[in-house]
């Protein structure tokens, strides 16, 4: 049976590995980043270590009693149950999902119940306080990693020839979230001007939706 201290590096270890994936995905800008790989992989090392380490008293020989008890499908069924339960935390907006590191700190709580039900009180509490650390003390690091993941794309705006170009490309610096790097305007066309910018930030399509609606743009293209 590991000690104490075995049983806490090993919920550590599962914390940083689960970092080491999560951070390559919030670079990324995928929905379950830093935060959420680090709590799928807490919970996941303390259901392995309660289910280890903690049914060691209903080890009996065989031919000591007709009784055969698996209690490991108890701890087997919660974490499918859970994961089930979890799923009703997460919600799709459009192309955007919330509400997974919520449903992956639900799944740790129902390792963290598990272990302290059937008396693994260390690895539970020491859980705990790293999960509890992660979903606090990361929020801005995540914020601004995300930032920093956030690539330049091209944007199109199409508009009339009559329409007054500066007007727009005033509208586009002032929009919320939105980092204009370059911006050219084309009017070569008779029937109407080009503006082309490289712009940063989240959610553009949802943020651009607001030119769009002027009078005098006919056409907004995020590629």
């Amino acid at each position: 049976m590991p000690t104490d201290a075995d049983l806490a590096l090993r919920i550590l270890l599962a914390a940083l590995l689960g970092a080491v994936i999560g951070l390559e995905r919030e670079l990324t800008g995928q929905s379950a980043g830093l935060r959420t790989h680090i709590t799928i992989a807490l919970g996941a090392a303390l259901f392995a270590i309660a289910s280890a380490y903690s049914f060691t008293e209903f080890i009996r020989p065989r031919e000591d009693t007709n009784y055969q008890v698996d209690v490991t499908r108890i701890a087997s069924n919660i974490v499918t149950g859970v994961g089930f339960l979890g799923g009703g935390a997460i919600i799709k907006h459009g192309a955007s999902v919330s509400g997974l590191t919520t449903a992956a700190s639900i799944w740790v709580t129902a390792a963290v119940g598990l272990a302290v039900g059937l008396g693994s009180f260390f690895p539970a509490a020491a859980t705990t306080v790293v999960l509890v650390f992660v979903l606090t003390a990361l929020r801005r690091p995540r914020r601004w990693l995300h930032r920093r993941a956030v690539s330049k794309q091209t944007v199109s705006i199409e508009v009339t020839q009559e329409a007054n170009a500066g007007d727009i490309v005033n509208a586009l610096f002032a929009l919320e979230g939105v980092s204009v790097k370059s911006v050219s305007v084309n009017d070569a066309m008779p029937d109407r001007k080009t503006i082309r910018a490289e712009v940063k930030g989240n959610e553009l399509q949802a943020r651009l939706a607001q030119l769009a609606e002027r009078e005098d743009v006919t056409d907004v293209d995020v590629g």
